[in-house]
């Protein structure tokens, strides 16, 4: 397959990709026209309407939970293809993800010696 081929196929994709999506926005106003109301464009939480301002800001602590939950989502992203390859490279894999695991559980342990999971 030569590259124009190739680029009038990505071509052919990205149209069809786009008629799809106008298509499918097309049906969906066809078959449902939107009513303005008021109530739809008030902030509520269940129900209730919120006496806060929407772009509340959270606090500083919550910053800790997400560092330390972003270090063990990585972990996780990382761990499956190890685990693929494990096989096949044998204890060098095992030892490598050894070092990894011991320096997120050197954050973890540095996070709760600042105090990012105790509860306040």
């Amino acid at each position: 397959m030569g590259v124009l081929e190739q680029y009038s196929l990505l071509l052919a994709l990205a149209v069809g990709i786009a008629g799809t999506v106008f298509g499918v926005y097309g049906l969906a106003r066809l078959m449902g026209p939107t009513r303005p109301e008021p109530g739809k464009d008030v902030p509520a939480s269940a129900g209730v309407l919120s006496r806060d301002p929407v772009w509340g800001r959270y606090h500083a602590r919550y910053y800790g939970y997400a560092l330390l939950f972003l270090a063990f989502d990585m972990e996780m992203a990382f761990m499956y293809p190890w685990a693929v390859v494990y096989k096949e490279v044998g204890l060098v894999a095992l030892l490598d993800m050894g070092v990894f695991l011991a320096i997120l559980f050197l954050g973890l342990l540095y996070g709760w010696s600042q105090g990012a999971l105790r509860r306040q």
